[in-house]
């Protein structure tokens, strides 16, 4: 198939029905399979982003219960309040997304690097503060975000490697698909607000995705040069390739068949990356349609809402602001308000 940049920002049904119910409804066949949004999903985010709220530290930032003031994990919860339509100062968590912004905006430094107190990986966080920006200026158009957006996405492209991935630091040597995934959907949410990104960039990034799977099962692997498949790697290598263009390709759906495959084993133990790997196994689906959403969501949302403690966040093994924060976004991709989650 023939690599292309195509962006496409259709807001559509993709075969499911949307409205409110209780839980348990099995998928049917037809143009509605499956309610998406039901009571108790409604009522969990209410609670989660009530928590979520109260998380936040006086500057801004998130993160600080396991990583200190980290801009990605301020993305990941700021983006978790804009899936509920609230934007800088417009919506009842409008203050909390403006003042992460600010922060994320003073993190950022004149080599268009955005990072605070990382200590592992800045390009994680640079990665996930790069999507924030750039949903962010393709909702509100403000100004003020675009030269930080521009300088953020020109690190990116000129940090990827000779096999076309990125890894931990902002150094073209080496490369993995976890941070890849990251970068590449940045420039997604960059190009579809309107910002420059070279065609070459993303033809490399596929070619490098297309590498790191397995032929053998349809995984992905971590890196280049051998090793298993695994789900979060998977299921960042599946949403790779849509967030690249690719919507139809045997790649593909070799890829979603070993999500599938994967069910039993991403439920009931918390595997290494539990929330990572769910929060793009879910997009994945959502991007696939059809019966891979109408069999994924009902048990990723069965899945998290079980997960909810009393006080309304999610623990993970990586702070409660960060699982909290992917809990949302999983559970919210239904709402179809991010850009980013429209096909």
């Amino acid at each position: 198939m023939t690599r292309t940049w195509r962006w496409a920002c259709v807001v559509g049904l993709l075969g499911v029905g949307l409205g409110a119910a209780s839980d348990g409804e099995a998928p049917q066949e037809g143009p509605v399979a499956f309610v998406e949004i039901t009571d108790k999903l409604r009522a969990a985010v209410d609670r989660g982003l009530e928590r979520l709220a109260a998380m936040q530290a006086a500057d801004g930032s998130y993160g600080h219960d396991r990583y200190g003031r980290h801009v990605g994990i301020t993305a990941l919860a700021c983006l978790a309040f804009m899936a509920d339509g609230h934007l800088p100062h417009r919506g009842t968590y409008g203050p909390q997304v403006a003042k992460g912004l600010s922060f994320i905006l003073d993190s950022a430094q004149e080599s268009g690097l955005i990072a605070a107190d990382t200590s592992h990986g800045p390009m994680y966080g640079h990665g996930f503060a790069t999507l924030f920006l750039g949903e962010v200026y393709g909702m509100t158009a403000e100004r003020r975000l675009r030269e930080t957006l521009v300088k953020a996405v020109r690190l990116i492209v000129l940090n990827q490697n000779r096999e076309g991935g990125w890894r931990y630091h902002p150094i073209p040597i080496d490369a993995d698909i976890s941070v890849t995934i990251c970068q590449i959907m940045a420039l997604r949410s960059a190009r579809n607000a309107g910002i420059s990104v070279p065609s070459e960039t993303i033809d490399r990034a596929v070619s490098y995705v297309r590498r790191c799977q397995n032929g053998s099962d349809g995984g992905f692997r971590y890196r280049l040069g051998g090793g298993n498949s695994a789900f979060p790697r998977s299921a960042a290598g599946v949403a790779s390739l849509y967030y690249a263009g690719v919507y139809q390709d045997e790649a593909l759906n070799k890829g979603l068949e070993y999500l599938l495959r994967q069910k039993s084993g991403a439920s009931g133990r918390q595997f290494g990356h539990y929330f990572y790997g769910h929060y793009y196994a879910v997009q994945a689906m959502f991007l696939a349609g059809g019966r891979y959403w109408a069999e994924w969501f009902p048990w990723v949302r069965k899945e998290m809402l079980a997960r909810q403690t009393a006080q309304g966040q999610w623990t993970s093994s990586h702070g409660d602001h960060y699982g909290t924060a992917m809990a949302l976004l999983i559970l919210q991709v239904p709402n179809r308000l991010l850009p980013i989650f429209q096909r």
